[in-house]
């Protein structure tokens, strides 16, 4: 006997499946590309926000939940994937052709921000996306070191929309990152003394001057504390969201908190908190039990691995997410959550914005 599927019902309960990332209807999310039948076999393409969308089985199974649903005849269902990160063009009031501008910063030194910020941007790199990398610890750059990068940037000149010769800085490229630090323009024993003024200058144009090209992602690693550095990106960007990363021990929790209240203050949306160093030396689970308390999301932990440190030293970061590296599969855990909240700020508020998407 053959089975007849009902296309209007099929099509009804799939658009009215909820996301359980972003905790709006594919509808509304507008995410349903398209759907196909043919027989009792169905096809359904659905756009996701972000490449690094976590969990997609969980998405799959909603949807094929929805198509049994509506017609118990179906046979097989196929969900297949596309995605488009989209974003708020953060930059574009400086003439940056970012999407999204992150910041991770913490409350203290030492509980290896620099690292995160670095593979926070190779990982959203594996998934696919645009990344630059912008070290904005200008006191003690340490991301080139851990990249392996070295070099001088180039200054070129270019004519610009005027008419006027614009001078743009050449970020250096390492494994597909585009990446600035005041790490190239110093030599690495000297100390940069530097008021306010001065670091403003230099951050300005690090962003306005440097030649980022078109980007999905930029991670801006902050120096520690809650300084100068922060309120200047604040004043320049519409940032898309910070980072704050801490260590599980109580000592640390409280600094991070002031750097929470920091981006609070200068109206700077937190994606969330990461437990870095998670382990027997420094305990587990504080930085979850803190953000539970706060209302704010835990973005993962990622445990006091050796591999991480020898590898940072090394100047081989990319090397923690070949296959066989222990430390792959938190870090890209880490890269799910933070893009994915980057997505639910965009979507889930009331009424879903109007993108620019580059």
């Amino acid at each position: 006997m053959s089975v007849s599927l009902s296309e209007a019902d099929i099509t009804s309960k799939i658009h009215d499946v909820i996301d359980p990332e972003i905790g709006r209807s594919l509808s509304q999310l507008q995410m349903v590309e398209s759907i196909e039948i043919d027989g009792t076999n169905v096809r359904v393409c659905l756009e996701l926000p972000t490449p690094a969308y976590p969990d997609r089985g969980r998405l799959t199974k909603l949807v094929q939940d929805a198509v049994a649903a509506a017609s118990p005849g179906a046979g097989d269902v196929q969900v297949r994937f596309t995605s488009r990160i989209q974003g708020k063009n953060t930059g574009g009031s400086i003439g940056l052709r970012v999407k999204n501008v992150v910041c991770v910063g913490s409350g203290k030194g030492g509980v290896g921000k620099s690292t995160v910020a670095a593979c926070l941007a190779y990982g959203l790199k594996e998934f696919g996306a645009k990344v630059g990398l912008m070290d904005a610890d200008v006191y003690g750059p340490s991301i080139p070191h851990m990249l392996g990068a070295q070099g001088r940037p180039l200054a070129t000149d270019h004519q610009g929309a005027d008419g006027q010769t614009v001078t743009r800085i050449e970020p250096i490229e390492v494994d597909g990152l585009k990446l600035m630090s005041m790490a190239f323009f110093v030599e690495p024993e000297k100390a940069v003394v530097w008021r306010g003024p001065m670091l403003h200058r230099a951050l300005t144009q690090f962003l306005k001057d440097t030649d980022w090209g078109e980007l999905d992602y930029l991670i801006i690693d902050l120096p520690p504390g809650t300084g100068d550095v922060s309120l200047t990106l604040s004043q320049l960007l519409g940032l898309a969201g910070a980072v704050v990363v801490c260590t599980p021990q109580q000592v640390a929790l409280l600094d991070a908190v002031k750097a929470l209240n920091m981006y609070e203050q200068v109206k700077v949306p937190v994606l969330g908190i990461v437990e870095n160093m998670s382990g027997e030396i420094f305990g587990r689970g504080g930085a979850k039990a803190k953000a539970a308390e706060l209302g704010i999301r835990f973005l993962g932990e990622i445990p006091i691995e050796a591999d991480i440190r020898i590898k940072g030293d090394e100047g081989r970061i990319s090397a923690l997410f070949s296959e066989d590296s222990p430390a792959r599969p938190h870090l890209l855990s880490v890269c799910e959550q933070v893009a994915i909240g980057i997505a639910r700020q965009l979507l889930e508020s009331p009424g879903l914005p109007t993108l620019e998407v580059l």
